[in-house]
């Protein structure tokens, strides 16, 4: 039976990252005054994140950072949540939103009605991994994260995160990733079915607990489900872009132990098996 010691030869150096809160929402159109969010955390808000914790200005290209491949675990799916929210109501006319002219709303068209979605009460446990080449980026980033420079929300400034961020540096984070404590109640059967998504294949880089079976043997990530348009190409104000990539998704079965809960019970277990096995914990302070 695979263990979490048990070497992996598609083993690759990177960060595991504990994205939760009250409140996610990663954008993944939102046009003009409807803002969605995904379903999942994006790679422009991971990589955003990762270069507001850096310091980083909005001009400054993301092509490092944009090297790095996230694959996500989704521990708790969270449920949509969707607000309405007014703009520029109850303001003399030269105080109200600024026409696509520059011209400024009369008063009866001042108040413009906005909707934004989130995602209430979801979790996800996400590992950014890279090649030799981004070890001394990926160090940085982990360091970054533990003394942001600026603020770390996920994905909205109204949405921070709750606890740890990181949980550390390892050299096999995807193996990791299969078998870290989830952050979910346990199940009444003996496995539950999660999900994992991925900028790249998965078929050969999460290997399944044994001696219990895929969730689904037809989806084994080997190909793309779906193309998503958020690869980050620059973040700079008014001339932001993004370009597509393929979308990979894989479930696997996980035991019913794994599943630790919430709260107190969950980030215990979760610092015993970091401090365990990681190669540079990160839930007690230390640097990674």
């Amino acid at each position: 039976m695979n263990s979490p010691r048990t070497p992996d030869p598609h083993a690759e150096t990177g960060l595991l990252l504990r994205l939760t809160g009250p409140l996610q929402s990663w954008g993944e159109r939102s046009p003009f005054n409807e803002r969605d969010t995904a379903l999942f955390p994006t790679r422009s808000g991971v990589i955003g994140l990762l270069a507001s914790a850096l310091g980083r200005s909005r001009d400054q290209p993301p092509d490092d950072l944009a090297r790095l491949s996230l694959t996500i675990r989704v521990d708790r799916p969270g449920v949509p949540l969707r607000d309405l929210h007014t703009v520029g109501g109850g303001l003399p006319a030269k105080a109200t939103v600024t026409t696509a002219e520059g011209k400024k709303r009369s008063g009866d068209t001042g108040t413009l009605l906005t909707h934004r979605t989130y995602l209430a009460d979801a979790a996800f446990t996400v590992a950014v991994t890279g090649g030799p080449a981004d070890a001394e980026l990926l160090n940085r980033a982990g360091q970054a994260l533990i003394a942001p420079r600026w603020p770390l929300f996920l994905g909205r400034r109204s949405c921070p995160p709750e606890g740890p961020l990181l949980l550390g540096a390892t050299t096999d984070p995807l193996r990791h990733l299969v078998h870290l404590p989830l952050a979910a109640p346990r199940p009444r059967e003996g496995f539950q079915d999660v999900a994992f998504l991925s900028d790249q294949p998965l078929n050969h880089r999460l290997t399944a607990p044994e001696p219990e079976p895929e969730a689904n043997e037809d989806q084994d990530g080997a190909e793309p489900t779906s193309e998503i348009t958020d690869q980050p190409l620059s973040f700079r104000p008014g001339h932001r872009a993004h370009g597509t990539r393929d979308l990979y998704q894989r479930a696997l079965r996980l035991p019913a132990d794994q599943h630790t809960g919430l709260g107190v019970r969950h980030l215990t277990a979760l610092a015993t098996y970091v401090a365990e096995h990681f190669d540079r914990p990160a839930l007690e302070g230390g640097r990674p």
